[in-house]
């Protein structure tokens, strides 16, 4: 499993994109040229980033994108949450359906403490910090 997948990765490379412009509203064209992505996967990446109330958008001519809220108040977690329905390392990789050992098996007690570090390290990590070390 992917720590970060694509949904998540393109989600935030735009809202850093947005967030550093220094244009009032950063335009679909303008997007599309750093991301390098069909229109129709940018297009519902950022409808659901303006539904989760992250971005706004203006329609016309001089419409676009710009952040709905403040860098230091967009997570990583909660990007990952919106696009990835959140993080479970503890799959069981062997079998397609629920192992009936799983609440005594040793694998998935260590991996569990490993989830949950790093679901607090996550936690932590909101857009502010990513545009810092960018």
């Amino acid at each position: 499993m992917r720590l970060i997948q694509s949904h998540t990765d393109y989600a935030v490379r735009a809202i850093l994109f947005i967030a550093a412009s220094e244009k009032e509203m950063v335009s679909s064209a303008d997007l599309e040229a750093e991301l390098d992505l069909p229109r129709p996967f940018m297009r519902r990446i950022m409808q659901d980033l303006q539904k989760a109330g992250i971005l706004k958008s203006l329609r016309g001519y001089q419409g676009g994108f710009q952040l709905a809220k403040a860098p230091a108040e967009i997570f990583l977690m909660d990007l990952i949450e919106l696009f990835q329905g959140g993080l479970d390392l503890t799959e069981c990789i062997f079998r397609k359906k629920v192992c009936p050992n799983c609440k005594t098996c040793p694998i998935r007690r260590r991996v569990k403490k490993i989830e949950n570090y790093v679901l607090r390290e996550l936690q932590g990590i909101n857009l502010a910090v990513l545009m810092q070390e960018k």
